[in-house]
């Protein structure tokens, strides 16, 4: 069972990574987006820059839960 969740546990942590890049990228684009688009493209903007801080909670709080249950079942092992 260790031996699934450790690869589970790298593939969460990627997406954390990968979804707080992809929400700095929009922080950062918003200033643009607003110049060349308006109003519309600052609430494009803001709207993905939501999107990715709930996807990184998500996969944070799912690479606890798969910590937790390591430590669960590997805890007694030496």
């Amino acid at each position: 069972m260790i031996f699934v969740l450790i690869p589970v546990l790298l593939v969460l942590m990627g997406l954390v990574v990968w979804s707080l890049v992809r929400g700095i990228a929009a922080f950062l684009n918003t200033t643009r987006a607003g110049l060349e688009r308006g109003d519309e493209g600052i609430k494009e903007m803001q709207e993905l820059q939501n999107r990715m801080m709930f996807n990184r909670i998500k996969y944070q709080g799912l690479a606890i839960v798969v910590v937790a249950i390591l430590l669960a079942v590997g805890g007694g092992h030496k």
